[in-house]
């Protein structure tokens, strides 16, 4: 889990910032960031109904990984537009499978699920450590060959994981017997619920303005804030250190406080982080501080979904509901963002070349506090808190 997460932390953080570099306009580097959203719809079916079925998971892992470090060293030292973008498109479809069959192998091989959480949190520390070499990597005022570095360390991550997960415990593929065909059909058709509709939208809604914050924050505390552009990426980590913590009190805090009060902090947490942005980015203490507040939004909101799902759901559509809500959060959100925030930063730029950081974050605090008022006045589930006691989850 460290290695599969610090692949991804490599680079997300500087990815848009390195696009801007490059001279790619919004609408390129909005088609890039439409990839994931892309490697999601295809990685869900793939994984679910090919590779789980055809492949040892560990296998899969190690094949994925060489073709992925291989197409990340591809997309570091392509400055062109076409090239890159296939590249990463090609890098995405087999990175984000991976997601999946990860947690395919932890499940099989864990003793008892309630495991998993310490094993998935080896992802948020891999995150955090995939920062920490861009202080000396990078200098104060990087050029993009400079940044390039970012698919390099990636890359190079992702072949060690290539030859890790050879030492994996073998898992072998699933049988297709007793799988539910429908399952996916009888998942989309509870959307028909109006307590899942509206946490499909509030979820929408969150993941717009979570992946939205990887679009703007580094190009925000570098060209605003003045912080070098060797320690964003650590400053940014902060908020994965924050993640860890907050994860160890989210089954007091949803034993006390229920689904829907957790979750309206959680969203909020984005409201208050995009507002100090926008009034305060004159101070650094604040800007820092801050970064704090996402282990709240991520921990509090799509911890808690993930959590409502496994325990709403019915046993048989569970897996498909996850994964309906990971394609909206990883998918269809991450494309979204991808496509407002660029075009939004274009616009708000003056012939200065600066940026109205103010009116733009104000954008995504707006939808963040829509979201929270959504759930406040039209949320409501069946049970207040989980049924089952997560004191000791």
């Amino acid at each position: 889990m460290a290695l599969q997460l610090a692949i991804w932390g490599a680079w997300a953080p500087k990815l848009f910032p390195y696009m801007g570099m490059l001279g790619f306009s919004a609408g390129q580097q909005a088609l890039v960031g439409s990839c994931w959203g892309i490697a999601s719809v295809v990685g869900i079916f793939f994984s679910n109904h090919f590779a789980d079925r055809h492949f040892a998971a560990e296998r899969f892992i190690a094949v994925s990984h060489v073709i992925g470090g291989l197409c990340l060293f591809g997309a570091a030292f392509s400055t062109q537009f076409v090239p890159f973008f296939l590249f990463y498109l090609a890098y995405s479809l087999v990175y984000v499978p991976t997601l999946s069959v990860t947690n395919t192998i932890a499940f099989a091989n864990l003793k008892d699920g309630r495991d998993y959480g310490q094993v998935r949190a080896g992802g948020t520390v891999g995150w955090v450590m995939a920062s920490w070499p861009f202080v000396f990597i990078l200098g104060t005022h990087s050029t993009a060959t400079d940044v390039r570095s970012i698919f390099i360390v990636s890359g190079v991550i992702s072949l060690a994981l290539a030859a890790f997960a050879l030492t994996l415990p073998h898992t072998p593929p699933k049988k297709a017997d007793g799988v539910d065909a429908l399952a996916w059909r009888r998942a989309l058709g509870l959307l028909k619920k109006p307590v899942v509709a509206v946490l499909f939208f509030v979820t929408f809604l969150d993941s717009v303005v979570h992946n939205g914050y990887f679009v703007m924050a580094d190009a925000f505390l570098t060209n605003r804030v003045g912080i070098a552009g060797n320690l964003s990426m650590v400053v940014l980590s902060l908020g994965q250190v924050a993640e860890i913590l907050t994860m160890l009190v989210l089954g007091r805090v949803l034993s006390r406080l229920g689904w829907r009060k957790t979750m309206i902090i959680g969203i909020l947490g984005h409201a208050a982080r995009f507002l100090t942005f926008a009034f305060m980015a004159d101070s650094v203490p604040a800007i820092v501080g801050v970064q704090l507040l996402h282990g709240i939004c991520y921990a509090f909101y799509f911890a808690t979904v993930y959590i409502f799902v496994d325990e709403a759901f019915p046993k048989d559509v569970r897996s498909s509901a996850q994964g309906l809500f990971n394609l909206l959060i990883l998918g269809v959100g991450n494309m979204v963002a991808s496509y407002l925030f660029p075009t939004l930063i274009a616009a708000l730029t003056g012939a200065d070349g600066k940026v109205d950081y103010q009116t733009l974050f104000l954008v995504p605090a707006g939808l963040a506090t829509l979201g929270a008022a959504v759930l406040a006045f039209a949320f409501h589930p069946t049970t207040a808190a989980p049924v089952g006691s997560l004191e000791n989850a």
